[in-house]
């Protein structure tokens, strides 16, 4: 479930976005970032809701790779990193002089228990198997700890800059839902449930200079045009994700603000229950992908942002390829797939839509319009998020359903049964290992474009559009990310001009 449950809206706005950027960072002052959902927990290793990861990432918990905003990955933790020659051995140089925001050091033991804790059994890490194909971990020196894997893994290095492998504290790691301790440039301060989670700067922190800000608030707010009242009365100062496109333009006229429109690694798709009737049957799966127009979609939906895709993967990511000529708009073809499939008059479903989302219900309405123009009557259901969360995404209880998943690399989730498209492919599963153990970047993009192609002829989702954060702000805020290649928030360089 790594990051599905918060959209990222990647769009290709084209408006001028001002990028006033003073010499000198000024130091001080507090920061109000809104971000539509509320965390259920402040523990990125224990939970897979891409909000934890917002508000705590980078900001509190650190792991020993960061993500930067070019998307490269950079020292965390660890201040270098080498491999071998047969890619099977990682050696992690670790910083010194790192404490966490109880006193307790940071080490290489730390960072081997944390490792070990996230691969044994019993771990409550949502995604086990990032650290399962780790065979032995070794403290070379008090500096270096080297991480020896069973077999050649492309993304260990991606896994490893995850939120999945942030470093939590041996005696206080199991407050983190609640109390989490890091050991990152901010502190948590205290969590109003219902309102806000508020940090404020770590003196101790590794590097001396940062950060500039003293404190950061992130407040939840779920409507989207409350969102843009609050940032207009001075509530806050950043929308870290914009939710109503149709706000943007007039907001990057307004002198007041600026809005970047940078990309992001987020997909909206329309996800399908595969082992639910009728849906359980390619060709039914394939009959909608005919039935909807994308271009369409992001015009109703997106106020004509975004870019079309035809598989599980952003434009944003390396070894990306574009399908979206699979299954060109073709509503008679549509028609002749249900005909074939036993469905000549169509048939009645129902689509779950998560109310907290604006985009996934003027999705759900476009989408129910285009299949109801080839016989495929659908009946909207809006539930709740908590409800969205247990019924469709742990009891797999729906038919279809408007999500947005905006986890980099988060192709591997075709490849485990068990989640909850219950997409069930060996030839899938064949082509992510190949992809997984690819020896160089030829392979690699072989083996992960064969991925994308193996679902999208299997019409595995409705796979609609890749979309931007359009993050938007005071026009005072200086140094916000303007594109998102990872779900943080990272508020570490971020400043107030004065």
């Amino acid at each position: 479930m790594k990051k599905i449950l918060f959209f990222v809206l990647s769009l290709a706005f084209v408006f001028p976005v001002l990028h006033a950027q003073a010499s000198n960072p000024q130091k001080g002052g507090g920061l109000t970032v809104c971000q539509p959902a509320e965390p259920p927990g402040l523990d990125p290793t224990a939970n897979t809701a891409a909000a934890i990861d917002r508000v705590v990432f980078a900001n509190i918990f650190e792991g020993l790779i960061k993500v930067d905003s070019n998307g490269q990955f950079v020292p965390g933790l660890a201040t270098n990193w080498s491999v071998s020659s047969d890619g099977l051995i990682y050696d992690f140089n670790i910083r010194k002089g790192v404490q966490f925001h109880n006193g307790e050091t940071f080490d290489a033991a730390v960072a081997k228990w944390n490792l070990e804790r996230a691969m044994g059994e019993g771990t409550v890490n949502p995604h086990p198997e990032y650290f399962r194909g780790i065979q032995k971990i070794e403290i070379m020196d008090d500096t270096t700890l080297r991480i020896r894997l069973k077999e050649v893994d492309a993304l260990f290095i991606a896994h490893m800059a995850e939120g999945d492998a942030v470093m939590l504290p041996m005696k206080a790691y199991e407050t983190a839902k609640s109390n989490p301790i890091g050991t990152g440039p901010f502190k948590f301060n205290e969590w109003m449930r219902g309102d806000r989670v508020e940090l404020q700067r770590f003196d101790g922190y590794w590097d001396p200079k940062l950060p500039y800000l003293d404190k950061v608030t992130f407040k939840f707010i779920g409507d989207a045009s409350a969102q843009i009242a609050a940032l207009k009365a001075g509530d806050i100062d950043v929308i870290g994700y914009i939710a109503a496109p149709e706000s943007v333009i007039a907001l990057s006229k307004d002198p007041r603000f600026k809005v970047f429109a940078g990309s992001s690694t987020g997909e909206v798709i329309m996800s399908t229950n595969n082992k639910a009737k009728p849906f359980d049957d390619a060709r039914v799966r394939r009959a909608m992908a005919y039935a909807i127009d994308r271009q369409t979609v992001v015009d109703l939906v997106m106020f004509g942002y975004g870019k079309p895709i035809g598989s599980h993967w952003s434009p944003s990511t390396p070894y990306y390829i574009d399908l979206t000529d699979r299954f060109p708009y073709n509503p008679a073809r549509a028609k002749e797939l249900l005909a074939e499939a036993g469905y000549p008059d169509g048939f009645d479903a129902t689509i779950k839509l998560p109310a907290i989302y604006s985009y996934s219900k003027r999705a759900g309405e476009v989408i129910a319009d285009m299949l109801g123009n080839v016989g495929i009557r659908l009946k909207i259901e809006i539930v709740e998020w908590g409800q969205w969360i247990d019924r469709i995404f742990k009891k797999r209880e729906y038919q279809l359903t408007m999500i947005g998943h905006v986890e980099a690399w988060d192709i591997g989730i075709y490849a485990n049964p068990d989640y909850y498209f219950q997409y069930d492919s060996q030839a899938f599963r064949d082509a992510y290992a190949k992809a997984l153990k690819a020896p160089n970047e030829e392979e690699k993009a072989k083996w992960f474009g064969k991925c994308q192609e193996i679902i999208a002829d299997d019409a595995v989702n409705g796979y609609l559009f890749s979309a931007s954060g359009l993050p938007t702000m005071k026009k005072q805020v200086m140094g916000w990310w303007e594109n998102y290649p990872t779900v943080a928030l990272d508020c570490t360089r971020v400043w107030l001009s004065k």
